[in-house]
């Protein structure tokens, strides 16, 4: 005589199924990541909520907690993922002159923000910053540690004002380039603006004369 199987019990709302936890892969964490910074920057920082991010990745809200915590973590672990390959890049720069650092640093900047690949997540995430002060923050804080601390060494007592200089400059170019898309700096050619701003900051770097 047969028995049909026992009915599951409900899942109690507020944790993640164990089958979910065991999912959490790599692979299932970069997921809810890619969700999250998609939601970020389609509805902004104040706009989204963990529960979108679940939507979009597919898995339980209780998962997204378990494994980020609140949605500023989700954002900061977002950043940290979208900026991998430009902390990576920075980091394997190789060592030159002082005198050649600029250029060097601004060919740098220029190939994380000219290929599709690296941008994007990056555009993402600094859309959601410039519109909400706790996103702003975290954004900073990780840019700050990260990736301007990597070019401030070296430099001096005054490097860490040195370095954001320098990137106060490429990143005003990326701005009116990929945010706004002024012209004429939006469809120059990526070399012409390199030959323009590499003795710029070069002078903020080592206070070497302009080119």
């Amino acid at each position: 005589m047969s028995h049909a199987p026992a009915a599951q019990p409900p899942r109690r709302r507020g944790r993640p199924r164990r089958a979910d936890v065991a999912d959490g892969t790599p692979a299932t964490r970069e997921r809810i990541l890619n969700s999250a910074r998609a939601e970020f920057s389609e509805r902004g920082y104040d706009k989204t909520s963990i529960r979108a991010i679940a939507r979009g990745a597919e898995v339980d809200p209780a998962l997204v907690h378990h494994y980020f915590g609140t949605k500023e973590q989700v954002f900061s672990a977002a950043v940290a993922l979208a900026a991998e390959p430009a902390t990576r890049v920075l980091h394997s720069m190789q060592v030159c002159a002082l005198d050649e650092f600029g250029e060097q640093f601004t060919r740098t900047f220029f190939r994380i923000w000219e290929n599709p690949v690296t941008r994007s997540p990056l555009l993402a995430i600094v859309r959601s910053a410039v519109n909400n002060e706790t996103a702003a923050r975290i954004f900073r804080e990780f840019v700050t540690a990260n990736l301007l601390s990597r070019v401030a060494d070296g430099l001096g007592p005054d490097g860490r004002l040195r370095a954001e200089l320098a990137a106060a400059q490429l990143v005003g170019v990326m701005m009116l380039r990929y945010v706004l898309r002024a012209e004429p700096v939006a469809s120059t050619e990526a070399e012409v603006l390199i030959r323009r701003l590499a003795p710029v900051v070069q002078h903020h770097l080592a206070g070497a004369p302009f080119a």
